[in-house]
């Protein structure tokens, strides 16, 4: 009776599909419908994770915000998709989960999923050709490549990130700003500003 009732299921199931027709009854629209979290679960509030950035150390966000879950790998699986927006959320819900047996399964779908992440990630000789645009104010452009030197894997260190920064300007600033060199980056900054303000008060 059991094959009977199942094998009804898939027939109406490959009738929707003919008809262009999708069901949209609870068991097919919900990709986990058996798991529930415990009743006195408190939902984290999750950073989301859009398709861009660190894919594994988003992961490690999740995982230990759902510690209260208890490690039981279903709920990690069934509620991963809260914590996605935009692509990533859209890649969750379009997966065929069946062969998603244990976390690792989704774990290493997503990570190869969003690999690009780390195929067009900056590196260091990248952050040397980021030069600084002509429409682009001097505060613009520090933020700008403080922000993709901190993507750099495996990190930079102080000392590196301002040898970095400095072979990123322009021969001018470049000569002029080796004071700079084994200094807090927050310290090259200013004085690039300072070098930026004195070159054109010589202009004038």
């Amino acid at each position: 009776m059991a094959r009977k009732m199942k094998s009804l299921e898939q027939s109406m199931k490959n009738m929707q599909d003919l008809s262009g027709r999708k069901s949209v009854s609870y068991y097919d629209l919900c990709m986990f419908p058996h798991v529930q979290l415990p009743a006195v679960f408190n939902m984290p509030k999750f950073k989301k994770y859009d398709g861009h950035g660190d894919r594994v150390a988003h992961l490690k966000r999740f995982y230990n915000q759902l510690r209260g879950a208890g490690g039981k790998e279903e709920l990690l699986m069934a509620y991963f998709g809260k914590s996605l927006i935009r692509i990533a959320s859209e890649w969750y819900t379009d997966q065929e989960i069946t062969h998603w047996h244990v976390w690792d399964d989704m774990d290493r779908d997503f990570i190869r999923e969003f690999q690009y992440n780390v195929d067009i990630a900056p590196n260091r000789n990248s952050l040397t050709n980021l030069k600084k645009k002509t429409a682009e104010s001097f505060p613009e452009y520090a933020v700008k490549w403080r922000v993709q030197a901190a993507r750099v894997k495996p990190p930079m260190d102080e000392i590196e990130m301002v040898a970095v920064f400095l072979q990123a300007q322009e021969a001018d600033y470049f000569q002029n700003m080796m004071s700079a060199m084994g200094k807090p980056s927050a310290e090259a900054i200013k004085i690039r500003e300072m070098v930026e303000n004195n070159l054109e008060t010589g202009e004038s």
